[in-house]
């Protein structure tokens, strides 16, 4: 960012590039060249003398302003008028020039560790939008405005944040920077100054509350999931109820869901299975496959046993 001063007002300009050609400086060396080429015409040292001092005189008082900018003039230190844009004059030494940019401006308010309500540090900046729309007022009711509105923004930016506690910094940016809004529009308005928006940038937490609030979110998720699957495990339970009740009152139902539990486990062709006739398991009872195992190991050591003579 470009900043050139003029006498106790700064003036901020968006972009580095130069501003338009003076364009008093150029007529006024047009009119001095015409004055030397007639001089050299007609050898009239009045002619030369009157093309001097008009061009002189052109170079001061000839002055340009950009679309966005206004001038304000002062004669002999009082407001006179307000000029541009285009082309306007000034009389030379008595009368003095303050340019106003009237495009939307930023101020950026820098980080400033503050105390919130709940007695919690943290680190605020901000930036504020802004607009001069009475350029008179800008320059004659305050020395430097954009100082002037900076530290009131720094101050008003103290101001709320204290008043607030660290949920609403977290969640409500928009609503503080719209708070801090109507304050700095209500004091700047007399300085002819619009605020457009207030927009809270970051705000830095200290480490060891970043790490219990870490904490204290993964314990949330924590819960969250662990009541997600026991809902999820009361529902899986509650279909298996269903479906028993459905088998109980088909028989064939369990028979074709044997036959697609056998036809997913071969899917596999890493497993090993053993097909019991289901008249088989029956004569089984209540002993399971497991009880007539039992019985064919004793069978079997009975049988290598040697019999008594």
């Amino acid at each position: 960012m470009h900043i050139s001063t003029t006498k106790n007002f700064e003036i901020e300009s968006s972009t580095g590039k130069k501003g338009p050609i003076p364009i008093g400086v150029v007529i006024g060396l047009i009119i001095i060249i015409l004055a030397f080429i007639g001089f050299l015409a007609t050898i009239d040292f009045i002619l030369l003398i009157i093309g001097l001092i008009i061009g002189f005189l052109a170079m001061l008082s000839i002055r340009i302003a950009a679309e966005w900018e206004r001038v304000v003039i002062l004669r002999l230190g009082r407001y006179s008028r307000m000029a541009g844009p285009g082309l306007f004059w000034v009389i030379p030494f008595f009368e003095t020039t303050y340019k106003v940019d009237l495009r939307v401006r930023v101020w950026d308010v820098r980080p400033q560790e503050i105390m919130s309500s709940d007695s919690v540090p943290v680190e605020v900046d901000a930036v504020v939008y802004y607009q001069i729309t009475e350029p008179k007022n800008a320059i004659m009711k305050v020395e430097d405005f954009a100082m002037a509105s900076v530290k009131l923004a720094q101050t008003t930016l103290r101001d709320i944040v204290g008043k607030s506690d660290l949920d609403r910094l977290l969640m409500k940016k928009e609503e503080i920077g719209h708070d801090i809004q109507k304050i700095l529009d209500k004091a700047t308005d007399l300085w002819g100054i619009k605020v457009i928006s207030v927009e809270i940038k970051d705000v830095v937490l200290p480490e060891m509350l970043k790490r219990a609030m870490a904490k204290e979110a993964e314990a949330s998720r924590e819960k969250k999931a662990r009541l997600i699957k026991a809902s999820a495990e009361q529902e899986a339970a509650a279909n298996f109820e269903k479906a028993a009740k459905t088998m109980l009152k088909n028989p064939a139902a369990m028979q074709l869901r044997q036959l697609q539990t056998w036809q997913e486990i071969g899917a596999e062709q890493n497993s090993l299975m053993i097909l019991i006739p289901t008249d088989f398991a029956k004569s089984a009872g209540s002993l399971g496959v497991v009880g007539l195992g039992d019985k064919i190991l004793k069978q079997m050591d009975s049988n290598k046993k040697p019999k008594k003579e």
